[in-house]
This record gives C-alpha cells, sequence and structure tokens, in this order.
C-alpha cells in the first residue's frame, strides 16, 4: 500500500483525499497546527524523517485577496514551502505532488491556456504560486497540477454558499464573462491516487514528472456553475441575475479566461474527468442531503 504524506488537512481536496485514501493508501496529513508553512526547517524536517513513498502538498496561502495585503505570508506559504519540500524530496529522491492554479495567468488569450503557455500572473496570489511552481519543476520528480474553480461537499466553498444564499435571498448575482474550468475535488482526488503508484515507481525523466493542468472540462462560468447547483435544491427562492466582472472589483486581479486544457493529463495518464455540469449536480446533492 503507497504511503502518502500530505500537507494541508482541512481545505477541499485535503479533506477529499482523507476520504478517497481510506484502505486503499497509507495518508498522513499534516495540518498547519503539526508543521507550520512559514517554518522551512518544520518542512523539511517532516519529510525528512517521513515513513512515505510520495509527498503531496494540498496546503498553501489561498486567499486572493488578502494575499494583496500580506505578501510575505503569501510567499512563504505558496513559495517557500513548497521550495523547502522539493529540497527535502531531491534529498530522498521522493515524488513531489503540488498543487496550483489558473491565476498564474493573465486571462489575455481567447483559448484555454495549455502547459507550454508562458505564465504572466496579476496578483499577489498568482505571483507566488508561479513561483512555487518554479521550485517544484527545479526537482526532476516534480509534479505540478494546476486546478481552478475547485468544488466539492467538503467544508466552505462556491457551491455550499449558494445554496445557502439560494434560500436566504430574493436575487443572486453573479458573474456571467469570466471564464474558467471547474475541479472537482473528490475526481482530483481519484486521479492523485491512481496515478501515485506511476509517479512512485517512474525514473527521472518519465513523462509523468512536470506541469499539467487538471480540471472537469469545458468552461463555464460562476452563473452557470450556480444555477446547476441551484437547479438541485426544490427549496432556492433567489433570483439568478448575469453580470459583467466589472461591475465587482476586487483587490486582487483575476483572470478574465481562465480556462485551462486538460489534454496532456488524458494523453499522459488515459484520464477523462466527469463533465463539470454532472459533477457540480452529484456535489450539490450531496450538500444537500448533509444539511445546507
Amino acid at each position: 500500500m503507497i504511503r502518502i504524506l500530505q500537507f494541508g488537512a482541512t481545505g477541499q481536496v485535503g479533506q477529499a483525499m482523507i476520504a478517497a485514501a481510506d484502505g486503499r493508501a497509507t495518508l498522513r496529513a499534516l495540518s498547519r497546527q503539526d508543521v507550520d508553512l512559514a517554518d522551512t526547517a518544520a518542512v523539511e524536517r517532516a519529510i525528512a524523517g517521513a515513513d512515505c513513498d510520495l509527498v503531496l502538498n494540498c496546503a498553501g496561502f489561498t486567499l486572493v485577496d488578502k494575499a494583496e495585503a500580506e505578501p510575505e505570508a503569501a510567499r512563504a506559504a505558496n513559495a517557500l514551502a513548497p521550495a523547502a519540500m522539493a529540497r527535502a524530496c531531491a534529498a530522498r529522491g521522493l515524488p513531489l505532488v503540488h498543487l496550483s492554479t489558473d491565476c498564474v495567468f493573465d486571462g489575455a488569450l481567447d483559448r484555454p491556456y495549455r502547459e507550454d503557455d508562458p505564465p504572466n500572473p496579476l496578483s499577489v496570489y498568482g505571483r507566488t504560486k508561479r513561483d512555487g511552481e518554479t521550485a517544484v519543476l527545479a526537482w526532476d520528480k516534480g509534479v505540478v497540477l494546476r486546478v481552478s474553480w475547485v468544488f466539492s461537499r467538503y467544508g466552505r466553498n462556491f457551491l455550499r454558499a449558494m445554496l445557502q444564499l439560494g434560500r436566504t435571498r430574493d436575487e443572486l448575482r453573479l458573474v456571467a464573462d469570466q471564464r474558467g474550468c471547474p475541479t472537482d475535488a473528490v475526481a482530483l482526488a481519484e486521479f492523485i491516487l491512481r496515478a501515485a503508484p506511476r509517479w512512485t515507481a517512474a525514473e527521472r525523466g518519465d513523462s509523468a514528472f512536470g506541469l499539467f493542468h487538471f480540471n472537469n472540462g469545458e468552461a463555464t462560468s460562476r452563473h452557470d456553475m450556480a444555477l446547476a447547483a441551484l437547479a438541485r435544491d426544490p427549496r432556492t427562492r433567489a433570483r439568478v441575475i448575469a453580470v459583467a466582472k466589472a461591475d465587482f472589483p476586487e483587490p486582487a486581479a483575476r483572470p478574465l479566461n481562465g480556462a485551462l486544457d486538460s489534454g496532456k493529463v488524458a494523453a499522459v495518464f488515459g484520464w477523462r474527468s466527469q463533465p463539470w455540469a454532472p459533477a457540480v449536480a452529484h456535489a450539490a446533492d450531496q450538500i444537500l442531503a448533509e444539511g445546507v
């Protein structure tokens, strides 16, 4: 059974991994209370002393707007900590799988971004995540999985917020001109578990290492993503109104087109995720069953 050391225990992907690994992998999930990401020496010690075959980093500073006011904290978690993980993994020859974001791009392209498109982040968050990618990919057995608009039944997330607001508000104004590719945290966890044996067995130079985009297919908007979730709840009362991104200024700039082409992960691993709409509907059903 594969042994995984995971940084991040409470986020959507972290929780999905813990659930999916049950009976299939030995997974040790470290929270921020276990290891402070700002303490790079502690990060390296955790890996150096771990009984594991693979290291997975689900942790990071993910508050995009807050990162503008706290750039050093964002840099510590998103750039310096992954660099420490890469050093420690290289010292032991361990594969390192790291999660990144569509926010490394500026959104100027009129097509989905491929892995070979040059990053041009617009925000502190995007820049620190790009630097983390660079550090991880400097290790020959580093893997970066770029994801976007993550959703699931776990924790506080966009779907849960929409289902809650749909019952309590008369009107929801949601952006319809910003495009992205939703990522199902449960599908991502399943992919990581299935790919783990290949990563642990592969030699340097294998095509399984490197940079990949992972999502649930075609691009959509937050407006349409919310509609797909709200359609599952007979108690929804809110009327959904499409608005422009320009109507909602935010401290951190985000790409207007954050769509990611996931063809490479299909070509290398033979993986194709379920389309986002049925995956969102399923996650919404789970949230509703548990109680919004």
